[in-house]
This record gives C-alpha cells, structure tokens and sequence, in this order.
C-alpha cells in the first residue's frame, strides 16, 4: 500500500488560533452506573476533548487502585535490575523488550524542539498481549503478535503478574469507553465494538531520570505525538507530562488522584479524518526524584481495516487517507516513516 509521509508524521496536528482551553475532566461514575442520559452527556465532554484539546481526564473508572500500585511497585523494582538483566531483553521487531537510557528516539522531533534533535534520557520496556508460544498468530509468524520477553521470575519476582493483571484492567478499562467514543463521533454507540474484539495494544514503562541531571539537548521525552487510538496514564504523584494546547502553549496535565489522562493519537486522527486532534506532548521532570509512567496505548484488532468513519467524510470533505490495517500502518512507521513507501 502506498502510505505518504505527510500523513503520519509527528507534527501532525498545527497550532491552531484560538482561546487556551482548559483540560476537560469526565466523570464516569453515572455512566458505569447506567444511569439515563449518562452516556450523551459524557460523550459532549470527550466530544470537546477530542476536537478541541486531544487531551482529557477521567474519574470513578473502576480500575482497582491495589491494581495501579502493584503495577507501579513492579515498575520500580523492575528498572533497579542490574544491566546483565535487562540488556538480554532488547527491544525486538515486534516492538517488544527493553530500550536502555538515552536510545535513539525514532520520531522526527524537530519541528516541536526548534530544530533542535532532542535525546530522550529514559529507559523503558514495551510488552503487549501476552501470547502463548502456541499461539496461532505466533505460529504464523505474525508481526506484533509474539510472546513477550519476561526477565526470569527469580530475577523479577511478581514482575510478569503485575504487568499483565495491570494490562488486562486496562484493556478492559479501554474498551468500556468506546460505547463514548462512538456516540461523541455521531455514530451508533456499539460501532467500535467489531474493531477492538482483540484488540492490538501496547504497554510501555518507563523511568525517568530528574531534568537537572540531563545534558543540554536530552530531555525526559520530546515533543511527539502517540501513534494510538487512545492513550491511558494513571495518575502519577511525580508530574513531569507537558501538553501543548492550539494556544501553541506548553501547560502541565492537572495531577488528580485517582484519575487516568487519555488522550487521542495518530490512529484516531487519521481514521476521523481529522476530526480528532492527536495533540503534542512531552514529558520534563522537574521532581527531585526519578519518575516512573505506565502508558498504555490502545488500537483496533490487527487486521482491521480502517476506512473513514462514515460520521466524518461527506462530499466537502472526502477521505484524505487510505484505508488501511493496524498491521500495514505499523509496519511503515517502525520501519521508515521519514520516507513514503
């Protein structure tokens, strides 16, 4: 398939003119509670969010917080491994395994960092679903669909349980949103639920080292956009995640205890075409401590084929893309997206 550059790459979404808008903060409480009129009125909140900001917040979710603090604990006690531990377990083809501090950042940045390559100074460690080695996706050679790589339970202890009890909740956590999704897109609200029976995701960990003990061009995370459909950040009691809202402002994402940051990417800007804001953010620890994030970045099954939402094309506005899978899109971008196939 013939994939152009210009519709993919990082600075994907322009500053826009305009009045600084706040992030907005949805409340799920009396959606998960079926209350009547829940649903719409959350949907004109993500609505806005989505159109507007790319940014947003939600409370009363349901994800257990024993889930979120297991997880972070793993997190923890992971990145204190020594070397000889984590090095074995370098990122694969299938986007899988450990990436050590001050990698090559496989983003084209320049355009939000002044034309300035920045380094981005962490660490991290990217699982997916975990797949059994009999699995016939992984019997087929798949890409994207491979076991993931565990240190040893004797290494990391409880390691491999946090991280996939923690995924689990939050795929669920994901696609109870969609009913939202779907209705604040005009369309019918189990429209999304074909496209996410399995879907792809991916969960990355990372640690973060304070800002002052960074060189000049190395920052947290530069400025980049999310390749996903949708982004879930639990709360973290060390702030450091920067927005850049259509002002052209940098502001920090408000620290509510208890709530998730979900904000929309390239996937759900391309398949709207571009109705949905995939918004510039980046991370600047400014703490005395080291930082530790667990995003978890949500996509449609493998083989979906993503074709215009009927809700966001007319004969004014036509379909700017092609249709395409999950597969295909990723393919390019972790091969060479800083040239068309």
């Amino acid at each position: 398939m013939n994939v152009q550059v210009k519709d993919y790459l990082t600075p994907v979404q322009a500053v826009q003119t305009g009045t600084v808008r706040e992030i907005p903060v949805i409340d799920l409480s009396d959606f998960r509670a079926g209350t009547p009129g829940a649903l719409e009125e959350c949907a004109a909140r993500l609505q806005d969010a989505l159109e507007n900001v790319g940014f947003y917040l939600i409370v009363n979710h349901g994800v257990p917080q024993t889930t979120i603090d297991r997880a972070y604990d793993a997190v923890r006690a992971f990145f204190a491994l020594p070397d000889d531990v984590k090095m074995p377990l370098l990122k694969n083809q299938h986007n899988i395994g450990y990436t050590p501090i001050r990698s090559s950042y496989n983003r084209p940045t320049s355009e939000l960092n002044d034309k300035r390559q920045v380094t981005a100074a962490a660490e991290s460690f990217f699982m997916k679903a975990d797949l059994a080695p009999d699995h016939p996706d992984v019997l087929a050679g798949k890409r994207f669909r491979s076991p993931n790589q565990w240190p040893k339970e004797e290494s990391a202890p409880g390691f491999r349980v946090a991280m996939v009890g923690y995924s689990l909740a939050l795929e669920a956590l994901g696609k109870s949103l969609l009913p939202i999704y779907a209705t604040a897109l005009d369309l019918p609200a189990p429209w999304f639920d074909d496209a996410f029976v399995d879907p792809m995701y991916t969960l990355r960990i990372s640690r973060y080292p304070r800002q002052a003990t960074l060189g000049e061009r190395e920052q947290g995370l530069p400025p980049h956009t999310d390749t996903s459909f949708m982004t879930l950040l639990p709360y973290n009691r060390v702030q450091g995640l920067q927005v850049r809202l259509t002002s052209g402002q940098w502001v920090d994402v408000p620290a509510v205890p208890g709530s998730f940051v979900v904000n929309s990417g390239n996937m759900l800007r391309r398949w709207s075409n571009n109705r949905c804001m995939s918004t510039p953010h980046q991370v600047v620890n400014h703490s005395p401590e080291e930082r530790y994030a667990m995003p978890f970045f949500l996509d449609v099954n493998r083989d979906w084929v993503m074709d215009c939402l009927p809700s966001c094309k007319s004969e004014k506005n036509p379909f700017q893309y092609e249709a395409m899978t999950y597969a295909e899109y990723m393919s390019w971008y972790t091969t060479d997206y800083t040239a068309a196939r």
